[in-house]
C-alpha cells in the first residue's frame, strides 16, 4: 500500500534553555503538519511519539495538548533515531493497513554540554560500545560520544590518508546550507578556515565546530494511505518508495574497528534494503538529508550509503560533489552540524526537508528537479533508518 506524507510541520530549533517546554514545542510541530495536511486532529488514527530524554508518556502529554480521542500513542526512545523511528513505526501501521491516517512527531529538550548517561544505577545500553572503544582509543577525559566519532574519523584518516581540512569543509559547507534555512539554529557562514582555527577539542581530529550542538525542537509528519489522501483531497506529491531500519550484528563489536562502531555497517545494510525494494541506485538520487552528528560521521556515512567507494569520500568533498552543482546536494538543511540536534526531532526534521524539497517548495534551498531523496538517521546503541522518498503526483 502506498504511503504518503500529507503534512509537516517544524519549529525553529533552539539552544538549551533558549525553547519553550517540550510539550509546547511538540504542539506545535503537530498543529503545523496538521494545518499543512490539512487535517483536522480527529482524523488521526494513531499517534509515535519519538524523544530520548523524557519521562514516560511524554508523547501522551504533548499529544493531548491537541486532542484527547482516545488513539493508541506509542512512546518510542530509540536514542538520536528517535524520530526517524516514530517515522518507520507510522509507515508500518499505513502500509498494513491498520490504519489510514497516522502521526509521528518528534521533540527534544536538552540541557547543555555533552551527552550522558542518566541513570548511573545501573548498566548502560552503550556499555559495550564504551569498552570497545576505549580498549581501541585509550582512557581519555573526553566525552563518549565525541570518543566514538572522533576515533571513527580518527581511524578513516589513518587508513586513507583522509586530512582534517576535509572534515573542516563537510563542515562549512553545513555552515552555507543552514544559510538559506530560517529554522536553524546556527545561521551564520564558516570558512574552511575559520572551523580549522577554532577551539581544539582532540587535537589533529576535531575541532569543535565539527560537533553538533544540543539543541531544542520539534518536528511532526503526517502519513495517510493513498484512498485517505483522495477521498479527502490532500496534497499527494510525497510518498514513502521504500524504508528499512537495522540494528548491530556481532560485527559492530568483534571487527574491532571505531568505524563499524559508529554504525557503518548499520548502514550499508539499511541502505541496501532500500536500493533494492526500489530499483534505484546511489545515482539516481538528487537530494539527502544524513546523520552528521559530527562532521567525521558524514563523510564517513558517504560511503555507507555507497555515494562513493570505500576510501574515496575525501575526493567526492573535494570535488564539490556533496553540495549544488555537484552529484549530490547533502543536508541542505544544514544538518546537524549548523540546522542542530534535538535528538527526538531529528529523524522528522530531516523528513521535513526531504518534504519540501520533493513539494519544490524549499525556498532558497531548492535543489532543482528533485525527484528522489534519500534520509539517514542513526542512533548509537543501536538503530539506523534509511528512508527514500519520491516526489511527483
Amino acid at each position: 500500500m502506498t504511503v504518503l506524507i500529507a503534512g509537516v510541520g517544524m519549529i525553529p530549533f533552539a539552544k538549551p534553555g533558549a525553547s519553550a517546554p517540550y510539550d509546547e514545542m511538540g504542539e506545535a510541530a503537530i498543529r503545523l503538519a496538521l494545518k499543512d495536511a490539512g487535517v483536522d486532529f480527529d482524523a488521526v488514527e494513531q499517534a509515535y511519539a519519538g524523544y530520548v530524554y523524557g519521562d514516560s508518556t511524554s508523547g501522551q502529554r504533548v499529544i493531548y495538548r491537541v486532542g484527547m480521542t482516545g488513539i493508541p500513542i506509542v512512546n518510542v526512545n530509540n536514542n538520536c533515531s528517535s524520530g526517524s523511528t516514530a517515522l518507520f513505526l507510522a509507515r508500518q501501521a499505513v502500509e498494513s493497513g491498520v490504519a489510514e491516517c497516522v502521526l509521528a512527531v518528534g521533540f527534544e529538550q536538552m540541557m547543555p554540554g555533552a551527552l550522558g548517561t542518566v541513570f548511573s544505577d545501573r548498566p548502560s545500553p552503550l556499555g559495550e560500545f564504551d569498552t570497545v572503544t576505549n580498549a581501541l582509543i585509550g582512557e581519555s577525559d573526553l566525552p563518549m560520544t565525541l570518543k566514538y566519532f572522533g576515533g571513527a574519523g580518527k581511524k578513516h584518516m589513518e587508513r586513507y590518508g583522509t586530512r582534517l581540512e576535509t572534515f573542516a569543509a563537510i563542515r562549512a559547507k553545513a555552515s552555507r546550507h543552514a544559510a538559506r534555512n530560517p529554522l536553524s539554529v546556527f545561521r551564520k557562514e564558516m570558512s574552511v578556515e575559520d572551523v580549522m582555527n577554532a577551539q581544539i577539542i582532540w587535537p589533529g581530529v576535531m575541532t569543535r565546530p565539527m560537533a553538533c550542538p544540543p539543541t531544542c525542537g520539534a518536528a511532526a509528519a503526517l502519513l495517510v494511505s493513498e484512498a485517505f489522501a483522495r477521498r479527502n483531497g490532500l496534497d499527494a506529491t510525497v510518498r514513502i518508495r521504500a524504508q528499512a531500519m537495522t540494528t548491530d550484528r556481532p560485527g559492530s563489536f568483534d571487527s574491532r574497528d571505531m568505524i563499524e562502531i559508529v554504525g557503518a555497517d548499520l548502514t550499508r545494510k539499511a541502505v541496501q534494503r532500500v536500493y533494492e525494494a526500489a530499483s534505484v541506485g546511489p545515482e539516481d538520487i538528487d537530494v539527502i538529508e544524513l546523520h552528521d552528528c559530527f562532521a567525521q560521521n558524514e563523510l564517513i556515512t558517504y560511503e555507507g550509503l555507497g555515494l562513493c567507494g570505500e576510501g574515496e569520500a575525501e575526493k567526492l568533498v573535494m570535488d564539490g560533489d556533496n553540495t549544488y552543482g555537484g552529484k549530490y546536494v547533502t543536508n541542505p538543511s544544514g544538518g546537524l552540524l549548523s540546522k542542530g540536534h534535538p535528538l527526538g526531532a531529528t529523524g522528522l526534521a530531516q523528513c521535513y526537508e526531504l518534504t519540501l524539497q520533493l513539494r519544490g517548495c524549499a525556498e532558497d534551498r531548492q535543489v532543482e528537479g528533485a525527484r528522489l531523496a534519500l534520509q539517514h538517521n542513526l542512533g548509537l546503541g543501536g538503530a539506523a533508518v534509511v528512508t527514500l522518498y519520491e516526489g511527483g503526483a
